[in-house]
């Protein structure tokens, strides 16, 4: 190890006066008490600390000559991506894996560059170090273009990636499902079901139930024959006149046919398996009885035909009891929440391996979904190490949440589906979704009873305390959450008002979970730190099943591996360093070591690293240990590696990135999402 300036020469003059405080006075200003022989002025910045966020090509940009870039339109972004598909930077992904231009069946019809030897021309140098997939003895699916060439032994033959994604990752939505969704010809059986037993249908489908059993009515199309003697109307059989017949009568009624919010699909999709019902090759079980709903029919069914048809509603013995459904352990097993943006696969492998024992996708909106978005459906990927694994999903309605559920329950493989209902940012809470349910406990009732009443696979839900500070009120709902089919329950002890400022409210945690039933698994989450903060609340509260671990995790991965074996971890930079290079490379497994894939790491890479410069390593404490609240001061590292991990500079995080994937392109740019410096107003969590 190198030694440290800070160690042999004399205590620093620090301006900002923290050399001169006592532990005790840096404590309770939530300043991390550190060692006075390692504190440094703070840097002089010629700019703010939210215009020095922003960097290009790994220069912090002076607030003088910040250029605001302009906003470019769609038609301009499609425009640019389709001329550098024609240029040698869009070589043929085929012709690129083997490097042999017959490759391609599309030959001179290809829309993709056929010039092997342009794009070598212009092609970035390759990146010191050796092939992610070559490591893990597999055969390169970028071929030409990986970005680690140089160390492929077999020259340019490449293998497959999508073979490669489907023997350790899963849950990706197939084409044909995402066209459906796309063309809304998706069906949700199960879920309409539930919804109609719930009386939780869509305002339209009601008024024209109502319009149907009304005899008095005759609606007379052109497209309509006569009427019989019981005043109904012969529909065609045509699907799509009784479609266009359905759409006159919503218009007549002054039903509107568009939902009120993004979350809300604008149709009801159908399934593949809901299509096999209707031509009779598969037994629904009665399920399809909800048809009549959404495709009105006037004509009366005979005696006979109706009773055959049993209502999974109905009839209590095809119905799974709750207590029937998969269970899960959640008792003392390391969760880590679901995180937006750095929570992606590649760092849950890294926790993985660092101890965590449940793993959860990022927050999916469920209106993305149902549209087949393929950004939102990547949010669900699995990977084949993640032995527990679920995925949390956000909406605002209960027929939007049902439907996802049975679309993710039908599409993906998960252990549990977890409801987001204590998000705090802003674009999610204004359309009614995340914290806003906290102030709307029926509509809260409504979505859980219909997800869990949807799929056997376990429901979830996590909270906050309340909406507003001081109006705590999930006490008042979680004696009844077990009986709305909730499997468990996880509550960050703050309010949506208090987003992450002041310290979580753990004995209001503990109270709800003494009133929880006993069925009901009740998880605590906020400021957990360190192996003695996850102690002190399973001892505190035996009746919390376990603690889930966020930003925690974030700032510092290895928190898992301290509380497993009841140590603070003195890590070294090096140590540190080798915890980044295993996310390098398992990011670029995931996402590609091509161009495109090692600068989409680099990204997701800068992200955490504007968590992870918050660490004090232990040693450097004199108080221990750190408290995820404390701001560091400016510090000076045991050595040159663990000074830079200090440094809350994006100019230096991006100079980290570059040990690891090369140096950034011309024209670089980043500001980090979550402004994690911010420790009022941070996104995660």
């Amino acid at each position: 190890m190198d030694e440290s300036p800070a160690e042999t020469a004399p205590v620093p003059e620090v301006s900002n006066g923290w050399a001169d405080r006592t532990p005790e006075e840096l404590v309770a200003k939530s300043i991390a008490p550190v060692k006075k022989q390692f504190l440094c002025p703070p840097p002089i910045r010629a700019c703010s600390n939210e215009q020095n966020d922003a960097v290009s090509g790994g220069k912090t940009k002076p607030a003088q000559t910040s250029v605001v870039k302009e906003k470019k339109s769609k038609r301009q972004l499609k425009r640019e991506r389709q001329q550098a598909v024609k240029s040698a930077v869009g070589i043929c992904p085929e012709v690129a894996k083997r490097g042999d231009v017959s490759r391609c069946p599309y030959n001179d019809k290809c829309r993709f560059s056929h010039d092997i030897e342009a794009y070598k021309a212009q092609k970035p140098e390759d990146i010191e170090g050796d092939c992610p997939f070559m490591t893990a003895q597999e055969t390169c699916p970028y071929g030409l273009a990986c970005r680690f060439l140089g160390s492929h032994k077999d020259g340019v033959e490449a293998g497959d990636v999508s073979a490669h994604r489907r023997s350790s990752e899963m849950n990706g939505l197939s084409k044909d499902v995402q066209k459906l969704l796309w063309k809304n010809k998706v069906k949700f059986p199960k879920a309409d079901a539930k919804l109609k037993a719930l009386g939780l249908l869509g305002h339209a489908n009601s008024k024209i139930k109502i319009l149907e059993n009304k005899k008095d009515d005759q609606v007379v199309s052109n497209n309509c024959h006569v009427t019989d003697g019981n005043g109904c109307t012969e529909l065609p059989n045509n699907s799509d006149d009784k479609m266009e017949l359905a759409a006159e009568i919503r218009e007549e009624n002054g039903v509107d046919e568009t939902f009120s919010l993004e979350s809300r699909p604008s149709k009801k999709p159908r399934s593949v398996i809901e299509e096999e019902i209707l031509s009779g090759e598969v037994d629904d079980g009665g399920a399809n009885a909800t048809a009549e709903v959404v495709e009105p029919s006037c004509t009366s069914p005979e005696p006979e035909a109706t009773a055959d048809i049993v209502s999974p509603e109905s009839d209590r013995s095809l119905k799974l009891h709750p207590r029937e459904k998969k269970l899960i352990d959640f008792r003392e097993k390391l969760y880590l929440a679901p995180l937006t943006t750095v929570g992606n696969l590649p760092f849950r492998r890294v926790c993985k391996g660092l101890g965590a024992d449940i793993t959860c996708g990022e927050m999916a909106m469920c209106t993305n979904l149902l549209q087949g978005q393929a950004s939102e459906w990547a949010l669900l990927r699995r990977h084949s190490s993640e032995d527990l694994f679920g995925v949390q999903i956000c909406g605002a309605y209960p027929d939007t949440l049902a439907r996802t559920v049975e679309l993710v329950n039908q599409e993906c493989t998960v252990d549990f589906i977890d409801i987001n209902m204590g998000c705090p940012i802003d674009i999610v809470v204004n359309k009614g979704a995340g914290s806003a349910l906290l102030t709307k406990p029926m509509r809260m009732k409504g979505i859980v009873q219909a997800a869990s009443g949807t799929v056997d696979c376990p429901i979830t839900i996590k909270v906050r305390t309340a909406y507003f500070e001081g109006k705590n009120r999930i006490d008042s709902l979680i004696a009844d959450m077990g009986n709305w089919g909730a499997s468990a329950v996880t509550i960050h002890g703050r309010s949506r008002q208090q987003r992450y400022s002041k310290l979580a409210d753990w004995e209001y945690v503990y109270q709800c979970a003494r009133k929880a039933p006993d069925a009901l698994p009740v998880l605590g989450n906020g400021d957990i730190f360190s192996y003695l903060d996850w102690n002190k609340h399973q001892a505190e509260c035996p009746e919390l099943s376990t603690c889930m671990i966020a930003r925690g995790a974030l700032v510092k991965p290895w928190i898992f591996t301290e509380i497993k074996e009841q140590r603070h971890w003195d890590i070294s930079s090096g140590e540190r360093l080798n915890i980044l290079k295993d996310y390098v490379r398992l990011g670029l497994e995931h996402w590609g070591s091509d161009t495109k894939g090692v600068e989409t790491t680099r990204r997701f890479l800068l992200e955490w690293l504007s968590y992870t410069c918050r660490y004090v390593p232990v040693g450097l404490l004199e108080v221990i240990p750190q408290r995820l609240s404390w701001r560091p001061p400016s510090y000076f590292g045991r050595d040159d590696l663990e000074t830079l991990m200090a440094s809350d500079s994006a100019a230096d995080w991006v100079r980290i990135s570059e040990m690891l994937l090369g140096k950034v392109p011309d024209g670089f740019t980043f500001a980090p999402k979550h402004k994690s410096n911010s420790y009022d107003r941070a996104e995660n969590g």
